[in-house]
């Protein structure tokens, strides 16, 4: 991938003469944290906004930060962190300290193992951009009706996570890029034959809208982004 993300880099470069790559401050395994390496999709400062959730007509994207997006060009980056050890190629996606400081002592388990390049809400929730379009607030939606799946199917990884598991997820994420339905249907396909909850493999079809849902061991829906 060097050769295109050498183009990508020096685009970026030619935007606004800043570094192409942005240093995302991530919580990981055992809740250290680390930077996650990413070529840089958004204006300089944009995560001086507050905004951590990112919207598809969100501002602060730029246009070839747009395209960077699309192709999830700012996550080949991340293989440096998986060269480190601080990632690995699958597990539950890293998140920023403020969201990671409200986990419930369920989602907690989502530090038991390394967070990772790709997992089954990377494939479930690619479309998280689209989903948030038009949001007043990103972050609350997120945390509203995205996180209290996302983190459940990351916490499934955790409890079932195995090299056979790994290898499947990552051939469905490359398969998601040329048939996203097709991707779905074999993260279901996996979840019913792990003995997935009912619930969590209706969401996985994202055949149906998404609706507000209290987090793993929570009892009430979100609503404030606080502590």
């Amino acid at each position: 991938m060097s050769p295109v993300l050498l183009v990508f880099m020096l685009l970026i470069w030619l935007q606004d003469f800043q570094s192409p790559f942005y240093m995302a401050p991530r919580v990981g395994k055992n809740g250290n944290l680390f930077h996650m390496v990413k070529l840089r999709s958004m204006v300089i400062n944009a995560d001086k906004s507050g905004v951590d959730s990112t919207a598809a007509d969100d501002m602060r994207i730029t246009k070839v930060g747009r395209l960077i997006r699309q192709y999830k060009l700012d996550e080949f980056s991340q293989l440096w962190n998986v060269l480190l050890g601080q990632m690995s190629l699958v597990g539950p996606r890293p998140n920023v300290l403020k969201d990671v400081a409200l986990y419930t002592n369920d989602e907690k388990h989502l530090l038991d193992v390394s967070p990772g390049i790709t997992d089954f809400s990377s494939i479930v929730f690619s479309d998280e951009g689209d989903i948030l379009d038009g949001s007043d607030d990103p972050d609350l939606l997120y945390n509203q009706i995205i996180r209290p799946w996302k983190s459940r199917l990351g916490i499934f990884y955790a409890q079932h996570h195995s090299l056979f598991l790994d290898i499947k997820l990552i051939l469905l994420t490359i398969i998601s890029i040329i048939s996203r339905p097709k991707a779905l249907e074999g993260v279901v396909r996996i979840l019913k034959n792990m003995g997935a909850d009912e619930r969590l493999i209706v969401v996985a079809k994202r055949d149906t809208e998404l609706q507000s849902f209290p987090p793993p061991g929570a009892k009430a829906v979100v609503l404030s982004r606080t502590v």
